[in-house]
């Protein structure tokens, strides 16, 4: 989401760079799955076109014609578990999910209800919240849609009835301005004139994607919370979308997605799915943009210059078309967007982005990285995993969650501060940033909404099940109770703190089946042994173990996933360096050193050059990493570069709040 004053409402130019280069692969290609050939098929993408290469002169565009919304639902290879059905245990998925509660309770519903009664005319003397849900700002309403999300995602991971009860009052509280309103089922914190000037083409800041979060939080909070009047009110909300849309006309709504609209097109095909009412998912037809998501369908890469969180929504959009449709056009474009992106425009750390965009040609990540301090929005980790997700439900495919893992443990489990529950926008890289934090009550970022709902469900990626059986996909302390299957167990791990897990199996039927594992890619040698004896099967990195028997209660399974430091350069600049330790990014930790409250607190990024520190370039002492990096023995994951003076630590960077490093200058 672009930054904007939210006292001047208008929407600012996208940072535009024009860095003219050519794109070589990324270090990262070598964990990412290939995308697959098209499709063969009845439309046009029978003959695929490879990577970098348009379509033969004469050949009609693959969305030529207007679509059309049929339902074929797709099959999936893997289902995640319900959020029900797994608990989080101690560990740091739980220490984040209730940093995040705590946040969540200091923020009252009549507050983040304020300018939803102020637009309807309704009473209120709420103390107006800051930042971008100020009573000025014109992305105002998004945050309590958000909230929403995060209150039923809670309520169905943890059982929170505080939150959930939170929640409903809420929902009852729109459904009040919904009908005070009285505008064919508009919502919204803001004017409906705002819409006249997107219409127009008139300067406005993303009304669309306020509606998006809003419906999205509505829709949430009936399918995990279980609340009917939600889905009334995001039903409304829907035929006004339908309407509105509906009126304009295929050009001029290509004119108008020219704005950000969100996921306008997931959330009226969620909505579709949940109601049963494929006009809504004909509406959410409408909000494709045809000149981003036709070059990715032909796989071309043509993103340099796209702001990166306006459009990852719209591509999981295309994503839950093809599951509902089975189009395959939308299932090649997610699939070679991920690609594209994970291949040749990602960081060591899993995230994307500079100052909020895709700023180069594919492969020149130093020239992208060098070119400011705010790298990596919060957003498009958490959207970027989302689309992992979905996309690992079609193939199974073990190295989507390499991606996963990494962009877990290094971006997201690093960005909350346990004390207060606050949240970063950007993941600097530069060399002596720092993490910066919104507020209580004065920020709202949209990363401080995406935050509000990745920490509510922690617990939503770690189980999935299919014909395979039960996987294992992430080494998190947890429960699962997989009541379909009749199978219960426990999982008991230090991860990644110790490269080990144990499954204990605490109730299971009588007959055989099957439990997997995933051997992460980054992995040595794994062994694996059941009631303490070692199976004669050898793990392979990069795949599942599978281990199928009549399983009986109390058997226990460890996974031991042995590390090893690696070096991951820049594609295009072989000097610039960082270091991992199994799939956990190790950062310099550089102190406190001139850091104030006020360069931290409210600040979308670090703002390095009024607090600048020099930090030093390496000198490799060794042909390999643990040639001269040395653990040193203080606390797990913690190491030591031999020879440095002054001496650096290198600590995992998702446990750093003060200057650090993750790329450094290094010489042979």
């Amino acid at each position: 989401m672009t930054h904007k004053d939210p006292a001047q409402g208008a929407s600012p130019s996208r940072r535009a760079f024009t860095v003219a280069v050519a794109g070589v692969p990324a270090a990262l290609a070598q964990q990412t799955p290939q995308p697959p050939p098209a499709s063969a098929s009845e439309t046009a993408v029978q003959n695929p076109v490879p990577p970098g290469v348009r379509p033969p002169t004469g050949e009609a565009p693959l969305f030529a014609q207007p679509l059309v919304f049929t339902r074929k639902e797709a099959p999936r290879r893997a289902l995640p578990f319900s959020l029900t059905q797994v608990r989080l245990l101690p560990g740091p998925c739980l220490e984040a999910s209730e940093a995040n509660r705590a946040y969540m309770l200091r923020l009252g519903a009549d507050r983040l209800l304020h300018t939803f009664r102020l637009n309807a005319g309704l009473p209120t003397s709420a103390n107006p919240l800051g930042g971008w849900e100020d009573p000025k700002s014109e992305l105002r309403g998004h945050f309590t849609g958000h909230y929403l999300s995060a209150c039923a995602l809670r309520f169905a991971s943890a059982g929170d009835l505080e939150l959930k009860a939170r929640g409903d009052e809420i929902v009852a509280g729109l459904a009040r301005c919904q009908e005070a309103l009285s505008a064919g089922g508009y919502l919204s914190a803001f004017p409906i004139e705002l819409f006249n000037r997107l219409e127009q083409g008139k300067r406005v800041w993303a009304p669309f994607y306020t509606i998006h979060k809003i419906m999205a939080g509505l829709l949430d909070m009936y399918l995990h919370a279980g609340n009917r009047q939600a889905l009334e009110v995001a039903s409304r909300m829907a035929d006004w979308a339908d309407r509105w849309s509906d009126s304009k006309g295929l050009r001029p709504m290509q004119q108008i997605l020219k704005e950000e609209f969100g996921g306008m097109n997931e959330v009226l095909y969620n909505m579709a799915a949940a109601a049963h009412e494929d006009r809504w998912a004909t509406a959410g037809d409408r909000f494709h943009k045809l000149a981003f998501v036709t070059p990715l369908a032909e796989r071309r890469d043509e993103l340099r210059n796209l702001h990166t969180n306006t459009h990852i929504p719209q591509v999981i959009g295309a994503a839950r078309r093809f599951e509902l449709t089975s189009d395959v056009r939308f299932r090649d474009a997610a699939e070679f967007f991920w690609y594209s992106v994970v291949s040749a425009r990602t960081y060591a750390t899993g995230g994307s982005s500079n100052a909020e965009a895709w700023l180069t040609n594919p492969g020149r990540l130093s020239l992208e990285w060098k070119a400011s301090t705010h790298h990596q929005e919060c957003c498009c980790a958490y959207n970027m995993m989302k689309l992992t997700r979905q996309l690992y439900s079609w193939s199974g495919d073990p190295r989507y969650f390499d991606y996963y893992e990494r962009n877990l443990f290094n971006h997201r489990l690093g960005t909350i501060e346990h004390a207060t529950g606050h949240s970063t926008y950007f993941l600097s890289l530069a060399p002596g940033a720092w993490k910066t934090l919104n507020t209580d009550d004065q920020s709202f970022w949209c990363c401080t909404g995406s935050a509000l709902e990745e920490f509510a469900k922690l617990n939503d990626s770690i189980y999935f099940y299919g014909p395979d059986g039960i996987t294992v996909n992430l080494f998190v302390a947890s429960e699962l109770n997989a009541t379909q299957q009749g199978v219960r167990l426990r999982q008991e791990t230090r991860f990644p703190d110790e490269p080990l897990t144990g499954i204990v199996i605490q109730a299971t039927p009588a007959a055989a089946w099957t439990l997997r594992l995933r051997i992460p890619a980054w992995t040595t040698s794994a062994r694996v042994k059941v009631n303490g004896k070692a199976i004669e099967a050898t793990p392979q990195a990069g795949s599942y173990l599978s281990l199928t028997r009549a399983w009986k209660k109390g058997d226990r399974i460890d996974l031991e996933m042995p590390m090893r430091l690696t070096v991951e350069s820049l594609p295009d600049d072989p000097g610039l360096q960082a270091f991992l330790y199994g799939p956990i990014v190790l950062a310099g930790d550089l102190g406190m050193a001139g850091l104030t409250e006020d360069l931290i607190r409210n600040k979308q990024g670090p703002q390095v050059s009024k607090a600048p520190i020099e930090v030093p370039a390496l000198r490799a002492s060794g042909a390999a990493p643990e040639d001269w990096i040395k653990p040193d023995g203080s606390s797990p994951l913690s190491f030591r570069i031999a020879g440095s003076n002054p001496p650096i630590a290198l600590k995992p960077l998702h446990r750093l709040w003060g200057r650090f490093a993750v790329y450094w200058r290094v010489s042979g």
